[in-house]
């Protein structure tokens, strides 16, 4: 094995690059599944979040304490009492075919978009009529006031409302589109494209960045200092490492906590923990088809799956990283409690449990579980709890595939006979996971909700009521009796959180807080 990455990674270093004037313009990225999707509202899949934020750009941005500022609009007025709101484009916003940005685009563009995201439905549940009144001009008449208009439009992760030409944002939300035409800072770059190995993106040159404002996550002006990108997808961590040690690639997204140790030693790379929020595990279930359409099957799990023997599979070699009393909401944050995890003080009784399993109604179903082999967190914890299902006496279909693969596979409704699944495990930034608005995984109003369709009423009304709490206290009242619910009906179960670092070259200055984005970044040499 070791010879053999060796031998990957010297095929990789050796391989011709294109005859381009200035290295230095040139930035080479390992993201850490490939871009299998590339339309951004089709697939909450971070590489595809990555992706969205080189090609696209979003009305609104967040800046580094998640405040929402103005991006693509110049500003708003808001009017009759919080009810209409009139957005007003910036001068200077062209699509990479060349078309100018109009406000029928933008107005398409987030239709299409809240038929798929949790908090665009909600916004849109609180509108009358979303409009385009000249080209410039976006108008929400709403039935009662959203202040939260301007966050849901920013929103910068997992489904991100991006704006896209009217010919492609008209197609079906549950549609991929052919072609990914933004007007953010880099084109993408099709004829370059290699399914699991390489993207490539070029400086947007009519990009006009916005006049004001300070630069940091997707608010501000956006700067692109590098003519191109590539994104060189590398399944083997080690190769990765290797790569980025020889100085043939310059930013690895998600290195192998076990590397870590050997990348600090060396005094051209950086290894930092960018994102702040962490990365939190769940395990999904597929509400639709048994055995998880049943609540007291899913209770099973929870209480048998053990965040600790989680972590430890992912980051065992680094505690500082991680942690094992995971809720809801992440640790720390302003939504986080006690509430209903008491299941967490309980070592697992898996000869009980298994019994309870029986009780609960399981009749020996096929469980498909699809696994990302290719993300080592992702393998890491499905490991863990295919093993813990095994034990329970689940009759389980372990379906091993790459990343890319298994997130195609997600949004398939069909019974698992037919090409669907039962559950699989997935990380989620902890700023996707803040708050009821953001966190689609909570959204449970059946087939509208996001993948798994959950469909649980009282859970509807509870994240209504934290919509219309009229302050912090009160809306963290709703948030403990959400995640009491949430554990009660075991949506989800949490497999704990850590933090990834990121490494990269030091040549790279400018890195960025957060998730991956490139925009602000120079490479000295």
């Amino acid at each position: 094995m070791y010879r053999r990455t060796l031998l990957a990674a010297a095929g990789l270093i050796a391989t011709p690059r294109l005859a381009l004037a200035d290295e230095t313009r040139i930035l080479r990225f390992v993201p850490y599944a490939d871009v299998a999707i590339i339309d951004p509202i089709w697939s909450t899949n971070y590489a595809t979040r990555t992706h969205a934020h080189l090609v696209f750009e979003t009305l609104y941005g967040v800046d580094e304490s998640l405040a929402p500022q103005p991006q693509m609009v110049a500003g708003h007025a808001v009017e009759e009492d919080g009810k209409r709101w009139r957005l007003t484009l910036r001068d200077g916003l062209r699509f990479h075919d060349g078309t100018p940005v109009l406000a029928r685009d933008c107005v398409a563009s987030l239709n299409r978009w809240a038929k798929r995201d949790g908090f665009g439905q909600a916004l849109m549940a609180a509108t009358d009529e979303l409009a385009a009144t000249d080209d410039r001009t976006i108008e929400f008449r709403l039935k009662r006031p959203f202040p939260l208009l301007p966050a849901a439009l920013a929103r910068p992760s997992a489904l991100v409302p991006v704006i896209m030409p009217e010919r492609l944002a008209s197609l079906d939300a549950f549609t991929q589109v052919p072609e990914a035409i933004g007007s953010g800072p880099w084109r993408f770059l099709p004829q370059e494209r290699v399914p699991g190995a390489r993207l490539a993106y070029a400086r947007h040159e009519a990009y006009v960045p916005r006049p004001d404002g300070v630069p940091g996550m997707t608010a501000g002006p956006r700067i692109a200092h590098l003519d191109r990108i590539e994104f060189q997808v590398i399944p083997d961590p080690a190769t990765a490492a290797a790569a980025l040690q020889a100085g043939s690639v310059d930013w690895v997204e998600q290195p192998l906590i076990d590397l870590l140790p050997v990348l600090r030693r060396s005094r051209d790379i950086a290894v930092e923990v960018k994102d702040p929020w962490g990365l939190v595990g769940h395990l999904r279930f597929n509400h639709l088809h048994p055995p998880f359409d049943n609540p007291a099957i899913r209770r099973v799990l929870l209480q048998a799956i053990s965040q600790h023997d989680c972590m430890e599979a992912v980051a065992g070699q680094e505690p500082s990283l991680w942690r094992a009393d995971v809720g809801v909401f992440p640790p720390g944050t302003a939504m986080a409690s006690e509430a209903g995890l008491d299941h967490l003080k309980r070592k697992p009784d898996l000869p009980a449990l298994r019994r309870a399993l029986q009780q609960a109604g399981y009749k020996g179903e096929r469980v498909v579980m699809l696994a990302g082999t290719d993300v080592p967190r992702i393998n890491a914890v499905s490991e863990v709890t295919a093993e813990v299902m095994r034990q329970l006496g689940i009759n389980l279909d372990y379906v091993a595939t790459d990343w890319g693969t298994a997130n195609q596979r997600f949004p398939v409704r069909r019974p698992p006979a037919e090409g669907g699944w039962n559950c699989y495990c997935i990380y989620s930034s902890g700023f996707d996971l803040m708050n009821p608005a953001v966190f689609t995984a909570l959204r449970a109003n059946g087939l509208r909700a996001g993948i798994g369709w959950p469909d649980i009423p009282r859970m509807e009304e509870l994240r209504q009521a934290w919509l219309d709490a009229p302050d912090e206290s009160a809306q963290k009242a709703v948030a403990r009796d959400i995640q009491v619910l949430a554990m009660e009906q075991a949506m989800f179960v949490p497999l704990g959180l850590f933090a990834q670092p990121v490494a990269y070259r030091k040549t790279l200055v400018g890195m960025p807080k957060g998730p991956p984005l490139f925009t602000g970044i120079r490479k000295t040499g």
